[in-house]
C-alpha cells in the first residue's frame, strides 16, 4: 500500500487572507515505512513574508525570491502523489493551502476525505495527550535535534516516524490505547484458532525413519500421542 506523508510551511494561517505556500515536502511510504523516495520545493509565494512567519521556518523574502511559483511545479506535485492517500499531520490546515494554490493553477481539488490525519489518530490512540508534533515525538522518543525550525520536508520525515507509532511501530496491530488494551485483558483470551492447512515438516525423510525405530525400540506402543492419534 503507497501512501504519502504531506505537509506545507506557509506565509501565514489562512489562504482566504492571501496566504500562500512557501515550501512543500512530500515523502513516500510503501506499508507504512519510508522508501526514501522524498520530493521538496521551496517556492516563491509572490508576496511578502510576514516576519512572525520567518521566525517559524526560517525562509526569508531574499531566499525564496528565486525560487519557482506554484504553478511550475504543480504538475509534478500530483504527480508524485497520484491517488495515493495523503498522511498530513493537522490535515485540514494543509490541505485548505494545496486546494487554494490548485485553484489558481486551474487544477481540481484534494479532497479532505483522501488524507490520514495523524492529530485523529493521536486522539484515539492517546486520549488526554499532547497532539503537537513535537510532543508526539517526544512522546515516542524521536530525535528532534534536527528541528531547530519548522521545515515542510523534515515534519514529514518526522510524521511519518509518529504516524509509525501511532499504528503500533512496527507491530502494526498493536494498540496503544490503555482504555483497549484493558477491555481485552478483561475478554480473557479469545478461542483457540486452527491452522487450515498443516505446515509441511522440516524434518528429512531419513530423520523421520530414524525417529520412527527409535521410538519402537525404546518405547513401543507406550507414547500417548500415539495412542490418541
Amino acid at each position: 500500500m503507497r501512501e504519502i506523508v504531506f505537509d506545507t510551511e506557509t506565509t501565514g494561517f489562512e489562504p482566504s487572507d492571501g496566504h500562500r505556500i512557501v515550501e512543500i515536502g512530500l515523502v513516500e511510504l510503501v506499508d507504512h515505512f519510508p522508501t526514501g523516495n522524498e520530493l521538496r520545493f521551496y517556492l516563491n509565494p509572490e508576496r511578502e513574508v510576514p516576519i512572525e512567519s520567518q521566525r517559524v521556518h526560517g525562509l526569508s523574502n531574499g531566499f525564496l525570491a528565486d525560487k519557482p511559483l506554484f504553478a511550475a511545479v504543480a504538475d509534478e506535485i500530483l504527480a508524485f502523489i497520484g491517488d495515493a492517500p495523503l498522511v498530513i499531520h493537522n490535515a485540514s490546515f494543509d490541505i485548505k493551502f494545496i486546494n487554494a494554490e490548485l485553484a489558481r493553477c486551474g487544477h481540481p481539488p484534494i479532497p479532505l476525505h483522501r488524507a490520514i490525519d495523524t492529530i485523529e489518530i493521536a486522539k484515539r490512540k492517546l486520549p488526554g495527550a499532547r497532539y503537537s508534533l513535537d510532543e508526539l515525538c517526544k512522546r515516542f522518543a524521536i530525535d528532534l535535534s534536527a528541528r531547530t525550525k519548522h521545515g515542510a520536508l523534515l515534519d514529514c520525515q518526522l510524521t511519518a516516524q509518529v504516524y509509525l507509532e501511532l499504528i503500533g511501530g512496527r507491530q502494526k496491530g498493536f494498540s496503544l490505547a490503555p482504555a483497549e488494551i484493558a477491555a481485552s485483558a478483561a475478554q480473557g483470551p479469545g478461542p483457540a484458532r486452527k491452522r487450515p492447512v498443516r505446515l509441511p515438516s522440516l524434518l528429512t525423510e531419513e530423520e523421520q525413519a530414524r525417529h520412527a525405530a527409535f521410538i519402537a525400540k525404546e518405547l513401543g506402543d507406550k507414547p500417548l500421542w500415539l495412542k490418541s492419534a
